[in-house]
């Protein structure tokens, strides 16, 4: 399964939850129910599909594919890391997710969305510790810097994204500049960072086995 490109409000409705990194707000405020439920009662969810949803949550928001989320699920299982994280390898999950270069500069302010933050990464225009980088899934670590070109700072979407952030800059991320050419990860991302509600618990539990 791909990226999703359909309606932003609809698999937001569909989820009972703003997704921000889908960069359109407003679509529970709006429209409350789910699609294709005017008058009827919402159906209670079977446990599979309460945990499925928060899955869906983490697809949609990140802009993963059913592969990429499984490979880093695994990523997030491995050596000491997983073992010693306070939220197992789950919570080590959302920290690599909220560290992709691309989640990073949405993060950041410098694009509206998690989608157009990926344009501007795969077009050339981020630098990680002064180097070129296209790779919008790569993790950073603490301690990188990421910095955008002149020609992305110029850009109008970019600097109505700086104006008029969609959210407020995480703990885990500072700019090092008075004119926000810079951003640095100084700290590890946390679950309760994530910009929108989600249960933890529900993920370690779907892929307890993968």
């Amino acid at each position: 399964m791909g990226r999703y490109a359909g309606p932003k409000y609809k698999i937001q409705r569909r989820l009972s939850t703003e997704l921000p990194g889908l960069g359109k707000p407003g679509a529970i405020a709006k429209r409350p129910n789910p699609p294709g439920m005017v008058t009827r009662r919402r159906r209670k969810l079977s446990d599979y599909a309460v945990r499925l949803q928060e899955k869906q949550k983490l697809r949609y928001h990140y802009g993963l594919g059913e592969r990429q989320l499984r490979r880093f699920i695994r990523m997030s299982k491995k050596g000491v890391a997983a073992r010693k994280h306070p939220q197992g390898w789950a919570g080590r999950l959302i920290g690599l997710l909220e560290l992709r270069v691309d989640n990073v500069i949405f993060r950041a302010g410098w694009a509206r969305s998690v989608p157009a933050a990926r344009q501007l990464v795969v077009h050339g225009h981020v630098y990680v510790n002064g180097k070129r980088l296209d790779i919008p899934s790569a993790v950073l670590k603490v301690g990188d810097t990421v910095t955008l070109s002149a020609k992305a700072l110029k850009n109008v979407q970019v600097i109505g994204s700086l104006e008029n952030p969609r959210l407020e800059m995480p703990e885990f991320l500072q700019f090092t500049t008075a004119d926000k050419k810079e951003v640095e990860v100084t700290a590890e991302p946390q679950p309760g960072q994530i910009p929108f509600e989600f249960e933890l618990s529900y993920i370690a539990e779907l892929y307890s086995g993968a």
